[in-house]
């Protein structure tokens, strides 16, 4: 992968839901010419609105001056879309065949040069590789909902990934005022999804054991650790409950805690009762808001807290 490569402003992105919406906003916030392809019906007037709704959270964080929305086209192809692009980003629904065989289409017509990444959040890209005459350009790039705002990505290469390629991409991301994070060992699920779904476990066994509604867990995390996650993530924060001694005394003092029968690893059966608890809980706890309303609210408030992020993290 050269330099020159490197500097191409032309990005394709194929596959435009939540996900692949996000991207384009990003992407056309950071200065780059984006073509798109998806087949359904409408892709392009849905992808415009939601760069459109993006655009003021965007601003608000900080876009180069040569950030565009008329920068981005649609393609009638994917042969079509890829042509030229520096990167191409997949994120077709979270079907291993049909990765698959997107994939390798996107394969077969990038440019030589081009970087193939993939926004599945579960699926290995050992597995993704499988039909790939390239497989050494692809490795899975996972970011995190609203793709416009929060930093994350987390970069995993496959057995048959270049680790060239994951440090180039790597650099391409933190270009795009990402916080791009090397997977050393891929794992389904990754890291941070792994991590969510070990509390979203837990909150479901809360809510069908009838210890607590949706609304109070999600109080217990807003008002309670979720604050002090936002800053240091678990493990600082764990190593500021030792006290001088840090995580040293923490271990000593609370490590036999993890011995207690206090979580259940295993998921509760999804049953019609636990879904209605959990669904008529969400929109309860909405109060009407549609989820429109909901995501400007929720984009306002991440806005304001990467800000305190980037002054308080260490």
């Amino acid at each position: 992968m050269n330099d020159t490569a490197m500097t191409t402003k032309k990005v394709a992105v194929i596959g435009t839901g939540v996900i692949g919406n996000g991207w384009i906003a990003r992407f056309l916030a950071t200065g780059f010419e984006v073509t798109a392809f998806d087949p359904a019906n409408g892709a392009e007037a849905k992808s415009r609105q939601n760069v459109s709704d993006a655009w003021s959270a965007i601003e608000e964080t900080g876009m180069t001056e040569d950030a565009d929305q008329s920068k981005l086209s649609f393609a009638p192809t994917i042969e079509e879309a890829v042509k030229g692009a520096v990167l191409i980003q997949e994120n077709v629904p979270e079907r291993s065949e049909l990765k698959q065989n997107v994939l390798a289409e996107i394969d077969r017509h990038a440019d030589t040069e081009a970087m193939i990444g993939s926004s599945t959040s579960g699926i290995i890209p050992t597995e993704l590789q499988m039909k790939l005459q390239h497989p050494e350009r692809f490795f899975v790039s996972h970011p995190f909902n609203p793709v416009y705002l929060l930093p994350l990505v987390e970069l995993v290469g496959g057995k048959q990934t270049d680790r060239g390629v994951l440090e180039k991409a790597k650099e391409f991301f933190a270009a795009l005022k990402m916080k791009p994070l090397i997977i050393e060992k891929e794992v389904e699920g990754h890291v941070a999804d792994r991590l969510m779904e070990a509390l979203w476990r837990e909150a479901l066994h809360l809510v069908n054991d009838g210890v607590a509604t949706t609304k109070e867990i999600d109080d217990a995390i807003t008002y309670g650790a979720g604050l002090r996650w936002a800053q240091f993530g678990p493990f600082m924060t764990f190593h500021l409950a030792g006290g001088d001694q840090g995580m040293r005394h923490m271990l000593e003092q609370f490590g036999p805690a993890l011995q207690l029968p206090w979580t259940k690893l295993e998921a509760p059966q999804l049953t019609d009762e636990l879904k209605e608890r959990v669904i008529t809980g969400c929109e309860s706890h909405a109060d009407g808001r549609s989820v429109a309303e909901l995501e400007e609210k929720r984009n306002e408030f991440l806005v304001k807290l990467l800000r305190l992020v980037e002054e308080y993290r260490v």
